[in-house]
């Protein structure tokens, strides 16, 4: 399958984004190389090899969730730049 400049400019169409001339060019030359490079890796035998989404076995690693002592909350706030009632000042990022 081969894709054309008028389907890279269709799909830049339907998603609202907008490419320079120069671009498009460019975009259909990748999703191209993309498609072959796909091709190629359709062509491989996997047959009896069992789909994985990682290469490791992964599991979830958690520990119980324990309350421990923390820092004192003079010592944390002791290298603060500001602090305002007991809590770290910072600048607000968010109106409201």
């Amino acid at each position: 399958m081969k894709i054309t400049r008028k389907d890279v400019e269709n799909v830049a169409l339907l998603s609202r984004l907008e490419f320079p001339e120069t671009q498009l060019e460019k975009l259909t030359e990748q999703l191209n190389a993309f498609l072959e490079y796909a091709d190629v890796l359709n062509k491989v035998d996997a047959e009896g090899i069992q789909p994985t989404a990682h290469v490791l076995p992964l599991k979830n690693v958690m520990r119980a969730d324990e309350t421990k002592p923390s820092l004192a909350r003079e010592l944390a706030l002791s290298n603060a730049p500001e602090q305002e009632n007991g809590y770290f000042k910072v600048p607000k990022i968010m109106e409201g």
